[in-house]
This record gives C-alpha cells, structure tokens and sequence, in this order.
C-alpha cells in the first residue's frame, strides 16, 4: 500500500516531537459540552489528550498546557467554524 508506512519513516517524522508517550490505558475520558460530540479529552500526567470518541483506538493527540489553552481560545473565537 501505498499509504503505509515502516516503524522507522514513522519515528522519522516524529523526530521533533517533544512530548512523552503517555500511557493513555487508564485515563479519565470527559466527553465536550453536554455529552454530545464525537472529542473527548483526558488530563494526564500535566498534558491534555484529545480523540476521537467514535473511533477510541484511533491515535490521540497531545497538547502541553499552553497549546491547550490557544487551541481552546482560538475555538472560541471561531478560528475552526466552518463557513
């Protein structure tokens, strides 16, 4: 396939990750507001995950408290509305 890629081109492109790889087996999933949505997130050991509720094997990011707080600002100023 031409999509697949081998273990070593995957640590290649994540050479300039700067974040743990947080055992996530254990976190306490919130979903957003009312319950309602396909995001939910997780506060684990002082960073903040994200993934997709529908699909929770899926990868899941991971912000650092200040990507999280300008992630949660732009949203509300509408930076991610679709127009």
């Amino acid at each position: 396939m031409a999509d697949s890629i081998t273990a070593q081109q995957h640590r290649q492109q994540l050479a300039g990750w700067n974040k743990p790889d947080l055992d996530l087996s254990n976190a306490d999933w919130r979903s957003g507001s009312q319950g309602a949505g396909d995001v939910q997130i997780a506060f684990v050991e002082g960073f903040i995950a994200m993934r997709n509720a529908t699909r929770p094997e899926s990868p899941s990011l991971i912000f650092t408290p200040a990507e999280w707080g300008a992630f949660v600002v732009n949203a509300r100023e509408g930076e991610f509305d679709l127009t």
